[in-house]
């Protein structure tokens, strides 16, 4: 009987069973029921004196098989650490008031979406209005009184005929949907309601929200400048959609509604972030030239839009996201480094000095740069008071707090009870020289806890997804659940990814895929060379940007014994006129239209190389994806089966993109790519006719 489809985990018993029963015989190792143990922290607020943090505290709800977020405090002299917020319902996106004296944070009641406001001397919370569709992360003003939010605002959709009334008890066909906007769809959010995000105000006492914001174009990302002047973030032009990364600050004044652009580049402006004494404006953009990748830099500029500067011109890394120093000479900026993702301080003149270096912990699946911070705002003084997410490669994200950079402390020990106990991988740092040209790669390798350098173990190339994103040593249940199994395990930064400079990650500038593969052989050849793994044991699988890289491997070297791409580009044409980030894929990735250069988008699709593929491939999709929709996988699927190559097509109910978003969907993706990859490991092979015999 031929093996079709791989939909769960248990679909695999036939296939995962002597590794299952390995597991079971060491019952230390980290198997596939462990992720629901595993716990984290996102989203540290610190209080504005800087006593106390709020922080998001993730869970896997085994029940409902979801991510469950409940609001925990923690005393930063004393470390107390206790539950704000708890229940049913997930809470999530909590913000201080200015004095300290109040929390809002958003939740669902009834399964409603709910903004409740909780007073910090009693503990009582009350919901702040009623709201038809969920609300963004509020905002409070300068004196407290009142909240700015975005959220959807709907509009009348496309008709072009009335249709006629049935008759009543009819069981008519559901009438037609008329289409008129370019992003219709997005990933995680299926077919959009027509209509824009636009931006709220709010009584902190509660009551009927005014919407401040209008237009065909939404607005976002609302930042109070005073009491009564909001700043807000939008694209203010007819068919915003063609140029989908542009965006402009505009200044909001509250009295009669005008808005006036503080911004006029060309090429994104956004997140406002206005200093504690209110004199400045810090942001994030960068100068548009249509490249695929371009660094983020921080300016200032003055209330008014005037006296624009740089700050970060000579920093040659990105800037995710800041905060200013409660003296406002100085901002606390979250930067990827080297691997590694980075709190670094900017003062005005653009000194740029590193802080702390171990934010993370945040991307629970596998290895990405993922954390976030806080400073307090009437607090520390030049020495800022900074919350933050730590992430190591043996835990998940854990609550740490520090003065200035120094003297950090982790303030929480949330998966000593799941994983103390637990022989986990130790991850080594290699960096390796690129057959193309010679520039160092850096890779981590992940190690099972019995590895011996002898050249047995099988290895999995692990590659990660963007393309223009980072991997770090960070703890990732996907990658610990492989080295449980057996596998060593290497995970690389190639050319392309951040975090090394803006001239390394503009490498495949028009050039994806291209030499990032050599890049990725040349990690494999390393992990041979030194007798960490077997020629023999080679498998390779990515998602997303790593799909793509896995197809594309595939079509150029017979060396692996099996591959799983996961939600893969494989047809550059179709996902540039179908996906839900089409406009970005032909203005900034190839800067032409499929029609306008064919040949270009047919050279740089792995399909183009498909004919050449003989190693035993599996495709996998999550069925809601949008991204790389599932006509992508199964393009490639139906041509490896034409074929005669072994293939088989792994279709995920309900998954997105995040095609591991829920625990199960976790489990389910890395147990179907290993069991994969034993049906073709010619020792497992060799193993099973043995036993057979």
């Amino acid at each position: 009987m031929k093996l079709r489809y791989l939909l769960a985990a248990t679909s695999l018993a036939s296939i995962t069973a002597p590794a299952l029963a390995d597991d079971q015989k060491e019952g230390n190792r980290f198997t596939a029921e462990r992720v629901f143990d595993l716990e984290y922290a996102d989203d540290p607020q610190i209080s504005p004196d800087g006593s106390t943090i709020v922080y998001a505290r993730k869970s896997m709800d085994k029940f409902s098989d979801r991510v469950k977020s409940d609001l925990w405090s923690i005393n930063t002299r004393s470390g107390a650490h206790r539950p704000l917020v708890t229940g049913k319902t997930s809470s999530s996106s909590v913000r201080w008031s200015p004095s300290g004296d109040r929390l809002v944070y958003l939740t669902s009641t009834d399964g409603k979406p709910d903004m409740r406001l909780r007073y910090n001397d009693s503990g009582e919370s009350f919901s702040l209005g009623q709201f038809e569709f969920p609300p963004s992360a509020p905002t409070w003003s300068p004196d407290g009184s009142s909240l700015a939010f975005a959220m959807l605002v709907p509009d009348k959709p496309a008709t072009l005929a009335k249709p006629p009334r049935s008759p009543k008890g009819a069981e008519w066909a559901k009438p037609v949907k008329v289409i008129d906007d370019l992003v219709f769809r997005f990933d995680g959010a299926g077919y959009l309601p027509k209509g824009n995000r636009h931006v709220f105000v709010l009584s902190a006492e509660g009551g009927t929200a005014r919407q401040i914001t209008s237009g065909k174009s939404g607005f976002g990302s609302p930042e109070w400048l005073d009491d009564d002047t909001l700043l807000v973030t939008g694209n203010d032009v007819e068919n915003a959609d063609l140029d989908p990364i542009e965006s402009e600050i505009y200044r909001i004044d509250l009295s009669d509604g005008s808005r006036t652009a503080l911004t006029q580049r060309d090429g994104p402006d956004a997140a406002p972030s206005v200093s504690p004494d209110r004199s400045r404006i810090a942001y994030l953009g960068y100068d548009d030239k249509l490249k695929s990748y371009q660094q983020t830099d921080v300016y200032v500029m003055n209330p008014d839009g005037t006296g624009v500067r740089n700050l970060t011109a000579g920093y040659d890394r990105s800037i995710d996201s800041i905060e200013w120093r409660a003296d406002s000479r100085a901002l606390i900026a979250q930067s990827e480094v080297d691997g590694f993702l980075t709190l670094v301080s900017i003062d005005l003149s653009g000194n740029v000095r590193p802080l702390v270096q171990d934010v993370g912990g945040t991307s629970i699946g596998r290895p990405y740069a993922g954390g976030s911070f806080s400073v307090a705002s009437r607090a520390g003084g030049s020495t800022p008071l900074i919350a933050y997410t730590k992430g190591t490669a043996q835990r998940p994200a854990e609550v740490a707090f520090s003065r200035g950079g120094r003297s950090a402390r982790t303030l929480t020990n949330l998966n000593d009870d799941a994983l103390g106990h637990v022989q986990l991988a130790r991850i080594e740092e290699i960096q390796v020289p690129s057959s193309h040209d010679g520039r160092t790669i850096e890779a981590w390798v992940a190690l099972p806890p019995d590895f011996r350098a002898d050249g047995s173990f099988p290895l999995i190339l692990e590659i990660h997804g963007g393309p223009h994103t980072m991997y770090g040593p960070f703890f990732a249940a996907e990658i610990q659940r492989f080295a449980a199994e057996g596998y060593v395990t290497a995970y690389v930064n190639p050319r392309g990814s951040t975090g090394y400079g803006e001239e390394f990650a503009q490498l495949i500038d028009l050039n994806y895929p291209g030499e990032d593969h050599d890049d990725l052989m040349s990690v494999v050849d390393a992990l041979v060379a030194r007798n960490y793994v077997s020629k023999d044991r080679l498998f390779v699988t990515g998602g997303s940007g790593g799909g793509v890289l896995t197809a594309w491997a595939v079509g150029k070297t017979d060396r692996f014994a099996a591959a799983a791409t996961i939600k893969p580009v494989i047809n550059w044409s179709s996902m540039a006129l179908s996906a839900d980030i089409s406009r970005f894929v032909s203005r900034h990735w190839f800067r032409a239209q499929p029609w306008e250069q064919p040949l270009e988008y047919w050279r740089r699709s792995p399909l183009s190389l498909v004919g050449n593929v003989k190693t035993p491939t599996m495709v996998m999709v999550g069925e809601a994806d949008w991204r790389t929709p599932t006509w992508e996988a199964e393009q490639y699927y139906t041509a490896l089966k034409v074929q005669d190559v072994d293939t088989v097509l792994v279709r995920v109910p309900g998954a997105s993109h995040l095609i591991a978003g829920r625990p199960s969907q976790l489990i389910a993706k890395t147990d179907n790519i290993m069991g994969w990859f034993a049906k073709y490991d010619p020792v497992k092979k060799k193993e099973k006719k043995t036993e057979g015999q």
